[in-house]
């Protein structure tokens, strides 16, 4: 049975909805930001600062090509993985890509929580957090299914993904 990747824009709730969608369907969760963090022994921020981005962008794509053709696996990828095409065809062709939608009116309520943390998001104003915002919309319309969770709790998100897994592609879970 293929993995299942969530994609979205950083801090929409990818690795929390993941690990619910894991439990709940008995299968391994994989946060690739946390794998790459694991290969450099390094916080992401650290990855940035001392490698740059391009050199973590390789390790990204590496790590998302060895998962992704792992069979029953959860995956959670990092807002920015779906900018490389590799990636994205990757993901399309080997795994159910679930995007995680969240408006710009619920996530900037959430950037107090993230900016620390999200090499991306540092030295940016508001209005530049939008235009990156808005601008990652269109990567992440490459998809097999798209859920939108303004409104909604963590659990509602993954109960709705794992009812529709079930119906939509006869995912059961392993027990």
């Amino acid at each position: 049975m293929q993995s299942i990747v969530f994609i979205g824009f950083m801090g929409v709730g990818k690795t929390t909805i993941g690990q619910k969608v894991a439990k709940k369907l008995y299968r391994e969760f994989i946060d690739i930001d946390h794998e790459i963090e694991q290969e450099f022994n390094m916080p992401t921020t650290e990855i940035f600062k001392k490698f740059g981005e391009k050199a973590f962008r390789e390790k990204e794509k590496e790590v998302i090509n060895r998962f992704s053709q792992q069979k029953l696996k959860i995956l959670s990828l990092g807002g920015g993985a779906f900018l490389q095409e590799d990636v994205r065809t990757i993901c399309l062709s080997n795994c159910i890509v679930i995007y995680l939608d969240l408006s710009w009116d619920y996530w900037k309520e959430r950037i107090g929580l993230l900016i620390d943390s999200r090499p991306v998001l540092q030295n940016k104003s508001l209005v530049e957090i939008e235009e990156l915002f808005k601008a990652r919309q269109e990567v992440y319309s490459y998809h097999h299914t798209k859920v939108i969770t303004d409104n909604l709790e963590v659990d509602e998100v993954a109960d709705y993904i794992v009812d529709s897994l079930k119906v939509t592609w006869n995912i059961e879970p392993l027990n």
